[in-house]
């Protein structure tokens, strides 16, 4: 059983630039989290946080915030948070959030963004116009049958990762598509010569689905 209050000890260490607390059993984290200005990586995944503090927005070195797996809810998740200028991964993924304030579209230098099961039913415009996203993961949310959930992710034109699903969670449509093109696939690589060496494909990526798997496939690779 890990710790249930934010040691104040570790105050004493506020010039760390990195700190994780994550799979804990904290509720609150204090707004004292502010003295770690030289702060660029905060990692909370897996407690049992149910709001941050307004200060977590004073912590201008940031540039990885891991929050998922945890309780939060859209109504306690602080406005804050859009003056982490620097910020580039945001992992909001398995909390309670059933909308995303638009003023996150203030984070010009985000690159990914973990917003996977939740209770979304909209991505806001500002999101989806973020300049150098590159990487979003949206699965399992209640989108509107009306509104198929590749609308949102397709309007942002720059995501360059590839996610990786199970068939069972594929649409019809989805199925069809993916078929199609691994039939073409199959006729290149049949007209191929034998290559020297093995095909590789670095853009690859598996998505971040839960908080226990893949954690480092968020972490910002220089």
């Amino acid at each position: 059983m890990g710790i249930t209050t934010f040691p104040k000890c570790i105050l004493k260490l506020a010039d760390v630039d990195e700190l994780d607390l994550s799979r804990n059993m904290l509720k609150k984290i204090p707004n004292s989290i502010e003295k770690f200005q030289k702060l660029r990586w905060l990692d909370l995944h897996s407690n049992q946080l149910e709001e941050l503090p307004k200060t977590v927005g004073t912590l201008q070195n940031l540039f990885y915030l891991n929050i998922c797996n945890n309780k939060l809810t859209s109504k306690n998740l602080p406005e804050e948070l859009n003056l982490l200028k620097n910020l580039r991964i945001l992992n909001l993924g398995l909390n309670c959030l059933d909308s995303i304030p638009p003023s996150l579209g203030a984070l010009k230098e985000l690159k990914e963004l973990g917003l996977f099961d939740n209770l979304l039913t909209a991505i806001p415009n500002s999101v989806k116009r973020l300049p150098k996203l590159k990487k979003l993961n949206a699965e399992r949310n209640p989108f509107p049958e009306s509104m198929e959930k590749e609308e949102y992710v397709d309007s942002i034109k720059r995501i360059e990762s590839l996610y990786l699903v199970q068939e069972k969670d594929l649409c019809c449509s989805c199925l069809k598509t993916c078929q199609e093109e691994r039939d073409k696939l199959n006729k290149f690589k049949n007209k191929m010569p034998c290559p020297s060496k093995k095909l590789s494909f670095p853009s690859l990526f598996t998505p971040n689905s839960t908080a226990m798997n893949n954690q480092e496939q968020w972490r910002l690779k220089d």
